[in-house]
């Protein structure tokens, strides 16, 4: 191996290979012997799958993000700190830990729906709002001065597709958001993926790629673009 001429070696122990997509998976080999095969591992924190679906990912970040709400049950309760405080706690330590990763994530509308739901009933929360007083998820959100979780994740995603566009030409993300595999896929309806995802975003403001690209040098124009992007979300829907 590669590794070995410089001094590494591969733990046949703790070492497991995932090969994405992969009709005949191909044993990869270490000293001889072949490397057991995973349907996921986790790196960087991140759940990945042999399909590139984030449906796990979403689920783990949900359980995390709601341990993390349960062991600041105190602080929500409290009647020491403001709302405005709760608030802040909420997103720096709440949400960062759902959101995790959230940029790459290729979303079905029942993993936007689980996450809307979480957001929604934890703002309820921090506000005190429980049955049988209600409020629309509108004013909710209004009144926490808060978007909508599903565009929270669109902000992030169309942040990293700037910071993506604004790498080298030769640079590996760049490569692989414009890169279209060979062959023929297989029969039946295609795939929600993250780059339809973005694409059907940008169809509906008229940008093609290379005027994304050109958008994307220039960081403040990008900005404008995000939030344009925001607002005609807000009126499709």
């Amino acid at each position: 191996m590669f590794g070995g001429q410089i001094g590494l070696s591969v733990s046949q122990k703790k070492t497991e290979t995932r090969l994405l997509n992969a009709e005949r998976p191909t044993p990869v080999k270490a000293y001889g012997a072949d490397l057991p095969q995973t349907e996921q591992f986790t790196y960087l924190g991140s759940i990945i799958r042999k399909d590139g679906g984030a449906e796990k990912d979403i689920k783990s970040r949900l359980n995390k993000a709601r341990n993390v709400m349960r062991t600041m049950n105190n602080i929500w309760k409290s009647t020491q700190y403001s709302t405005h405080t709760k608030l802040k706690l909420y997103r720096s330590c709440v949400m960062s830990t759902l959101m995790y990763g959230s940029e790459c994530w290729r979303m079905t509308k029942s993993d936007a729906a689980k996450l809307s739901s979480f957001h929604t009933t934890c703002l309820r929360k921090i506000l005190r709002i429980f049955w049988p007083r209600k409020i629309p998820n509108n004013d909710l959100l209004q009144r926490c001065n808060m978007e909508e979780m599903e565009t929270l994740i669109t902000q992030r995603r169309w942040r990293w597709t700037g910071h993506v566009l604004r790498m080298e030409n030769d640079s590996i993300p760049k490569v692989a958001l414009r890169w279209t595999p060979e062959g023929k896929r297989k029969r039946g309806r295609p795939k929600q993926t993250w780059r339809r995802t973005v694409e059907g975003e940008s169809k509906d403001l008229n940008h093609s790629w290379a005027t994304l690209g050109r958008l994307a040098r220039d960081r403040q124009k990008w900005r404008s673009f995000v939030a344009a992007l925001h607002a005609t979300r807000r009126e499709r829907h």
